[in-house]
């Protein structure tokens, strides 16, 4: 499950609608939702999140947070290393490789790295 997926979840269960309910409202399949809820789809569309946005009549700040997280939420992300040294190169195939084995705490640590912008040069 992707970040924007399961606020997509937890924001129609709040709003009390069941896929096919949604999907028929703003024009997709319930299938397709699924998808999206399971991390099973790459980030979603600007028009696909409009929809969203407009079926629950979403304040602008929630409709922010959602648009961000589609944004973080592509299951299939590549990193371009071309014209970077072969250490970076080695270093996201080691983390493509070992991602699914790290702990929830190993991960914290290094979202807390990234954002602390010791990485960002």
């Amino acid at each position: 499950m992707t970040p924007f997926g399961r606020a997509l979840r937890e924001l129609r269960q709040r709003k009390g609608v069941n896929q096919a309910e949604m999907a028929a409202a703003i024009g997709v399949s319930a299938a397709y939702l699924s998808a999206l809820e399971h991390g099973h789809r790459g980030k979603p569309s600007f028009d696909f999140l409009q929809r969203v946005v407009g079926y629950f009549n979403i304040i602008w700040d929630e409709a922010e947070e959602l648009f961000m997280l589609a944004q973080a939420s592509d299951p299939r992300v590549v990193i371009d290393t071309s014209d970077m040294p072969p250490e970076y190169t080695a270093f996201a195939n080691r983390l493509a490789k070992e991602i699914r084995s790290l702990s929830p705490d190993m991960l914290e640590q290094m979202t807390k790295v990234l954002e602390s912008g010791r990485l960002s040069g």
